[in-house]
């Protein structure tokens, strides 16, 4: 009898214990966001993801009425943003801008990396997809896809190509470019592309597949020249320029994308007001016409949805790392 009455006591404690956590967690949704919310840029400032980061961050402010505090940490291709983020409080006051280049192609370019890019993370939503721009300076002789190879094989040595660092999708870019027209390109790594332009502009290296937010404006002031578009289509901001498939190269596709991330265990009911937020925030016309500007479509996804793509993305890229034979150590 005693027995059972310990294990009835038992039963009712750990139920009591169970609603007192559930009364918790909604008294702790109830109060998000009682403080400033952080979003880690995984790159430096300037770049594509600190452009999108912040026009979420605005967004993400004005609907949750708390300060959004963008914090760019750059390093080894987008790895030591996205570990911190992985590594912090599951409490939807840290979250990530996470790209393509962290969450797919990392995986396979990278021996050994610091988080798993699907079980350390809670997706929240997929917030654009970019195509990438092959520019070069004005002063650059070839003018199209042909006329790059062209030169790239009559000199195997002379052509040199900027990005964003090792392993970004800038680099990859340029990776299967190599593979697909089987030409030799010497790669120049900088930290971001707002480091890197300035050397493209003035011709001290060749070309870059910059992200389109990245060069949107030095290509309407003159400062570069767009040859091609990496997209499967045409971009809306660029109707005028071919993409690389259509200039020669068929089968040639590297296009961007960026999405919000927040870690693994934060409460659902957290990462679906952000998510239901940011999607609502990216369908109105005036995010579509500013994003639309800087060459990036605006999407917005369910955590669902997110989570797929991101699975989907490094299967494709994996067989697109490995077939150029690209490796970060």
């Amino acid at each position: 009898m005693n027995r059972l009455f310990r294990a009835q006591g038992a039963r009712l404690f750990l139920q009591s214990a169970l609603i007192s956590l559930a009364c918790l967690s909604g008294v702790a949704f109830a109060q998000y966001p009682n403080k400033p919310i952080k979003m880690i840029v995984p790159f430096t400032a300037g770049g594509t993801t600190d452009i999108l980061a912040r026009a979420v961050g605005a967004e993400l402010q004005k609907a949750l009425g708390q300060p959004v505090v963008i914090e760019n940490r750059a390093g080894a291709g987008g790895n030591i943003g996205a570990d911190a983020v992985a590594k912090s409080a599951n409490d939807g006051y840290t979250l990530l801008m996470g790209t393509v280049g962290t969450h797919a192609i990392n995986v396979t370019l990278y021996p050994k990396m610091p988080y798993d890019a699907v079980k350390d993370f809670a997706p929240v939503s997929l917030v654009a997809g970019v195509p990438n721009v092959l520019v070069a300076a004005p002063s650059f002789s070839p003018n199209s896809v042909k006329e790059l190879i062209d030169a790239a094989k009559k000199d195997p040595t002379k052509i040199t190509f900027a990005s964003s660092g090792s392993g970004t999708s800038i680099h990859l870019s340029a990776e299967l470019f190599k593979m697909l027209s089987n030409t030799q390109l010497t790669h120049v790594p900088y930290k971001g592309s707002a480091a890197a332009l300035p050397d493209v502009m003035s011709a001290q290296v060749n070309i870059m597949f910059d992200n389109a937010p990245s060069v949107m404006a030095h290509i309407r002031g003159g400062k570069l020249k767009a040859i091609a578009v990496t997209s499967a289509v045409r971009a809306p901001a660029l109707p005028n320029t071919p993409t690389v498939a259509e200039a020669g190269l068929t089968g040639f596709e590297a296009s961007s994308w960026f999405g919000v991330l927040a870690p693994a265990g934060t409460p659902k009911e957290i990462v679906d007001r952000l998510s239901q937020t940011i999607a609502k925030a990216l369908a109105t016309p005036e995010m579509k016409e500013r994003l639309g500007n800087l060459g990036a479509d605006a999407i917005g996804s369910t955590p669902e949805q997110f989570g797929a793509h991101i699975k989907a993305e490094i299967e494709k890229w994996a067989k697109v790392v490995k077939a150029s034979g690209a490796k970060v150590e």
